[in-house]
């Protein structure tokens, strides 16, 4: 997956100058935690509670070394844009107050800053990028090459990332767990159906499939399909073609019969509805 090298350099590396320039903001040193509420627009769906521990330890030992970014609702409420991990931490650590950066900020603003931070740390699972991805296309009408450039992915990256939400719920717990990897999981996006996917899903976990061993199972399941035997055609017996010949004179309209060893099925093509209705008529 091609991603720009600024992810490792800030904010600013990911998001514009004049984007930046248009947030109005201040510095609070002690801003009382209890005032602060969970960002809305929250990328993460999962924090591991053994991770947040060591953090609050860390906490507890040195604070707050990065100031939370918040915008101010109200007077005394404040709404998280970055740094919920750390918020969260603050509060198992006791802390009462944690210092802030004040913002001023739209909704979208706030769903591409907590996304962007959460990818420099690697914070989201691919699911949870795939869901923020696809919840900036349809809330703020956003093209996949407009995220690409706010979060500093490709368009074909962002598009792949996108795509795994068309996973069936079982795969996306594999993926979310870690039972498969991204690249397991766009390779089984190759297939055309939910069953032959979790059956494919199912060899992998059994067999400990590569990546690259994945992509060859998927090849194989998809020639296997297209190379499935086409119902074999069967001339037609004499009593076939005698009743073929009665339709034909009884509607007097051609007639066309054709058998296999999956069935048949009877054709009597017409040029126009009038043609349709004459035939109707002589049927019926």
């Amino acid at each position: 997956m091609s991603q720009s090298t600024g992810l490792g350099r800030g904010l600013s590396s990911l998001i514009s100058d004049e984007t930046l320039a248009s947030f109005k903001q201040a510095y609070i040193p002690d801003l009382p935690i209890d005032n602060i509420i969970p960002n809305q627009y929250q990328p993460r769906v999962e924090m591991d509670p053994s991770k947040l521990v060591e953090l609050a330890d860390s906490i507890r030992e040195h604070g707050v070394i990065e100031p939370l970014i918040v915008t101010q609702n109200s007077s005394t409420e404040f709404e998280l844009i970055a740094g919920e991990r750390r918020w969260r931490a603050s509060k198992l650590a006791g802390l009462k107050k944690v210092p802030v950066v004040v913002k001023d900020a739209s909704p979208q603003q706030m769903l591409e800053l907590a996304i962007v931070e959460n990818i420099q740390r690697e914070d989201l699972n691919p699911l949870e990028e795939a869901l923020s991805f696809d919840h900036l296309a349809k809330k703020f009408n956003l093209t996949h090459g407009d995220i690409a450039k706010k979060v500093g992915y490709s368009r074909p990256a962002v598009a792949n990332k996108i795509r795994l939400l068309q996973l069936p719920e079982e795969l996306k717990k594999g993926l979310v767990s870690g039972t498969i990897s991204e690249g397991h999981a766009r390779s089984l996006l190759g297939l055309d159906n939910v069953q032959t996917m979790e059956a494919a899903y199912r060899i992998i976990i059994r067999d400990g499939l590569s990546v690259r061993a994945t992509e060859k199972l998927v090849q194989r399941l998809r020639q296997e399909k297209s190379t499935k035997k086409k119902p074999k055609k069967v001339s037609l017996t004499p009593k076939l073609r005698e009743l073929e010949t009665k339709l034909q004179k009884s509607i007097s309209s051609e007639v066309k019969l054709t058998y296999s060893s999956h069935g048949g099925k009877i054709t009597i093509p017409f040029k126009n509805e009038k043609e349709l209705q004459e035939i109707i008529s002589h049927m019926s």
